[in-house]
């Protein structure tokens, strides 16, 4: 009867030829890809170099007060119009989901028309509105609607359409046993929808509200069709005299790209507010995310 050979542990010692020798996979793709990748982003910045831009415009007008002025009117736009939407959204997928069939078919046709046009018609419509009603509330019509009038309108009125449809189904992730629940021990219909139902479906609903608004923030560059003067009005305003289209519109994408980075940061540390209902190991912040990697970094060495 023959013995294995056992190591100085009493371990029996696995023979050579019946070691696995583990041989990394090889990824040829991925080196291909990378190199093509560079090779792209290379060519792109070439071209940008060496185009007919000229850098100092742009950096210029980067910080110019007409620039700042158009981007804080985007700010003020989006927030009003978010603002608006939001409420018309609650009210409308509030009134979708009721048992009464005259709110739930208003709420449909109003969802319905304002999802099925774009948004520019829609503005376009709002700002000649005194075409069919010259006067309105006995004052002439123009002089109610001001183009951010019309761009609160034409913006807030298509957003709650789209947040109707949020909201409805953030109402209907909320499970119906509370409700039941709810109107069990007394509670109003009004309440339970207030006080129960809405908290939990924030859970739901803040993702894409958080992704709306950011949208928001570049549809209000509709708005330059009513004159309202946003950032990309301004930015016209500026290249019509001086010719520098390009130049003009690289210092609007900087100021919206801006916009959309504190606001995409803003969006992040909200839904990471109301994930603590849901989960138990919230994820973590760009800041512990550096901490985190400067320490592994330091154990490394």
């Amino acid at each position: 009867m023959s013995t294995s050979p056992t190591g100085p542990s009493g371990v029996d010692k696995v023979p050579d030829h019946h070691v696995i020798k583990a041989i990394p996979v090889r990824h040829y793709g991925r080196w291909v890809s990378a190199v093509v990748v560079v090779l792209l982003l290379g060519a792109l910045i070439s071209a940008f170099a060496g185009a007919k831009i000229d850098w100092s415009i742009t950096g210029d007008y980067l910080f110019k007060s007409s620039m700042i002025e158009g981007a804080g009117n985007t700010l003020l736009i989006s927030i009003a119009s978010m603002a608006l939407g939001l409420i018309l959204g609650v009210v409308a997928a509030v009134m979708r989901l009721s048992h009464n069939p005259v709110t739930s078919t208003v709420s449909w046709f109003y969802i319905w028309l304002f999802r099925g046009t774009p948004v520019l018609v829609q503005l376009l419509i709002w700002w000649n509105l005194a075409l069919i009603f010259p006067t309105m509330f006995g004052t002439s019509t123009n002089d109610i609607i001001t183009p951010f009038m019309a761009a609160l309108l034409g913006l807030g009125i298509n957003e709650g359409a789209y947040m109707a449809e949020i909201v409805r189904a953030g109402i209907q992730s909320v499970d119906e046993g509370q409700t039941e629940a709810a109107h069990a021990l007394g509670i109003s219909r009004a309440k339970t929808m207030w006080r129960i139902v809405l908290p939990q479906a924030m859970r739901v609903i803040v993702p894409p509200s958080g992704n709306e608004f950011i949208n928001m923030l570049k549809t209000s560059s509709l708005a330059y069709v009513v004159t309202y003067p946003e950032l990309l009005t301004k930015a016209k305003d500026v290249y019509t005299s001086n010719l520098a289209v390009m130049e003009l519109l690289f210092v609007a994408c900087f100021w919206y790209l801006v916009l959309t980075t504190v606001f995409s940061i803003g969006q992040y540390y909200l839904e990471r507010y109301y994930a603590k209902g849901a989960s138990r190991n919230l994820p973590p912040t760009p800041l512990q995310k550096i901490k985190a990697n400067l320490f592994s970094i330091g154990r490394a060495r």
